[in-house]
């Protein structure tokens, strides 16, 4: 059986897909994830999810490649990883009482047959109305730099949040669990039964 590979050095990423699979390596896809011009967010995060796992096709030729990329949508603009804690300050401040829209790209390539499946997961989070004291007391306890939309959801993130609507909640940590699997179960890959799941 093809083994499985991450196409990203997302701890976020790595530690979910560790949830469900034991046995998988992970590494950097390297490609440029600069929007094109006129490029929907739907159309980026796909793109860019089949493109982190094409990329590692030569360097790994007989195995199932895993691709994701994800961003936040306020307003109809794109949001992604803030980067600074200014940048942080104003993706929650724009976010405070909103519905804000999470897109993730999700794409597995078999590269010994060129087989590709992808999709796009939409989860919704409607935010607090958030002071600005709260704001930067969330952003000094979690230092989410790294993540779209600039909070953990998987931590204090949640204190952030009014609601949540979605079918996965894995995907506002990076990863669409559910899809995922669905998807590695097309080709026969089930972690129930195979042996991605070797005894620890």
């Amino acid at each position: 059986m093809n083994k499985l590979v991450l196409a990203s050095t997302s701890p976020y990423r790595r530690e979910l897909l560790a949830k469900v699979v034991a046995d998988f390596s992970c590494a950097a896809p390297h490609i440029d994830e600069t929007p094109l011009l006129g490029e929907s967010a739907q159309q980026l995060v796909e793109r860019l999810a089949i493109a982190k796992a094409k990329a590692l096709a030569a360097q790994y030729p007989e195995h199932l490649l895993i691709g994701s990329d994800q961003v936040a949508v306020i307003d109809g603009a794109i949001v992604g990883k803030p980067h600074t804690v200014d940048n942080a300050v104003k993706q929650l401040r724009a976010a405070s009482g909103k519905s804000v829209t999470f897109l993730t790209g999700l794409a597995l390539y078999d590269s010994a047959s060129q087989r590709l499946q992808h999709c796009v997961e939409p989860f919704t989070v409607v935010f607090r109305s958030l002071t600005d004291a709260e704001i930067h007391a969330y952003i000094a306890l979690e230092q989410p730099l790294n993540c779209a939309g600039s909070f953990k959801s998987e931590g204090l993130g949640i204190s952030l949040f009014e609601r949540l609507h979605g079918d996965d909640p894995n995907s506002l940590i990076g990863l669409p669990l559910i899809r995922l699997l669905a998807m590695l179960r097309a080709w026969g890959v089930n972690p129930l039964t195979s042996a991605v799941n070797k005894p620890r």
